[in-house]
């Protein structure tokens, strides 16, 4: 795995790296010694993507600042993002930038230090911490570089005004992302945990297993394993841990494992690694072996009925979304056959919209619950929230936001009441 600059601290000195300098020599016009002030990227994970939505500076020590001296304009922000693998020539990498961020407030936080929001929003170039490369079809985590330039003293509430001579990035800081531990499988399958703050005195949780999407799968002939993109790419895992989430399951363990390749590519073969993890954690941690739960988006959603054919009496609730059942792009036999489908025993209810052109849903996700005996489906016309309409490919959307309902009961509600 490459390093991102985001995870190490950039020294200050030449030209290229992730300082600012502002009014050269007006510190040491007021009197001052040089102050140097580290920065923590402050990240967000939207229904499209990671997205850097702010900047904290680490002025707390400075002593109090006036914040009304603070607005948009005494800082500038120029953020840099390129690819932390090589691109061959020809090659495409999506959302690399060069280029300023827009800086829309300047505020205090409760602990002295000044935060500066940055414009963001679903769709937006220039500020998201991934970039897709073409011919992989993989997400990577973009290197980072971030500039702050001072353009006006700082008032403080006591002593002169003070001017920062340099800025030192720091780390990359999503705190959904953050809360959710890394591990390796005795296999090498790499996973991310979510464990609930309040472990149980008495008594077991319910597991609930992500499976990614093909674009969030290692790309080893890079040796690219970082399994983050999973949790950073959409809301598929994180959606699971939220407070809304962890209120109906009243409390959860949710685990992410990351593939090497793509689930279609051998899903017979990842499915008893996949499996090891799971049990692992049965014995490991306090789950429950009666309310496991296994949902997955696309290519995990082939993979999420892939588990269920293989271990059926292992899940007591399946969510496969815009699920893949089909060989994609070319002729060749189903991925699982529609014998498989109709020997599936685990409470199955399948999502897609109507206007996906990546995994078209008659011949994948209708077909399937027409063959799941008792099997659920809602299917959507077009992928819409908060009034941004998204390809239609990202369904996985409304599962994440428990939007799929049935006569009244939502889906992670029906989750939930569902046992082995």
């Amino acid at each position: 795995m490459s390093t991102s600059v985001s995870r190490r601290t950039v020294l200050a000195g030449g030209a290229g790296t992730a300082i600012g300098l502002a009014l050269p020599g007006a510190a040491h016009a007021h009197g001052h010694r040089p102050t140097s002030v580290s920065f923590t990227l402050d990240a967000t994970t939207l229904d499209g993507g990671e997205q850097v939505t702010s900047v904290t500076l680490d002025t707390a020590r400075l002593g109090p600042i006036d914040p009304a001296g603070l607005h948009p304009g005494t800082f500038t922000v120029h953020a840099k993002a390129t690819s932390p693998v090589p691109i061959a020539p020809g090659d495409l990498i999506f959302s690399e930038y060069d280029l300023d961020r827009t800086v829309t407030a300047a505020r205090l936080d409760r602990h002295g230090n000044i935060v500066l929001e940055l414009r963001h929003a679903e769709g937006q170039l220039g500020g998201g911490t991934l970039g897709y490369i073409l011919s992989r079809a993989r997400n990577v985590r973009l290197d980072l570089v971030y500039t702050i330039t001072q353009n006006a003293p700082l008032v403080r509430r006591h002593g002169p005004p003070l001017t920062i001579t340099s800025f030192v990035q720091g780390q990359l800081s999503n705190p959904e992302v953050d809360a959710f531990s890394h591990h390796v499988s005795g296999s090498g399958m790499k996973y991310r945990l979510y464990s609930p703050q309040r472990p149980p005195r008495h008594g077991r949780l319910p597991l609930i297993l992500w499976l990614h999407g093909a674009g969030e799968g290692a790309s080893l002939p890079d040796d690219y394993y970082d399994n983050e993109t999973t949790l950073r790419a959409n809301r598929g895992a994180l959606g699971f841990a939220t407070p809304q989430a962890q209120r109906i399951f009243s409390d959860a363990y949710v685990v992410a494992p990351q593939s090497t390749s793509y689930w279609m590519e051998d899903g017979p073969r990842f499915a008893p690694l996949i499996r090891e993890i799971v049990d692992d954690l049965v014995r490991r941690r306090r789950v429950d072996p009666d309310r496991i739960y296994v949902a997955g988006c696309s290519n995990g959603g082939y993979m999420a009925l892939k588990m269920t054919v293989a271990y059926p009496d292992l899940f007591a609730a399946s969510v496969p979304v815009c699920g893949v059942v089909e060989p994609l792009g070319a002729a060749g036999p189903p991925l699982i056959t529609d014998a498989e489908l109709a020997m599936i025993q685990t409470p199955t209810w399948l999502v897609t919209s109507r206007d996906d052109d990546t995994v078209p849903p008659e011949t994948n996700t209708v077909h399937a619950h027409h063959l799941i005996p008792g099997s659920l489906v809602t299917l959507y016309d077009h992928v819409v929230w908060n009034g941004y309409q998204f390809p239609g490919h990202f369904s996985w959307i409304y599962l994440a936001r428990n939007d799929p309902s049935i006569g009244g009961t939502h889906i992670w509600q029906w989750m939930a009441r569902r046992r082995r």
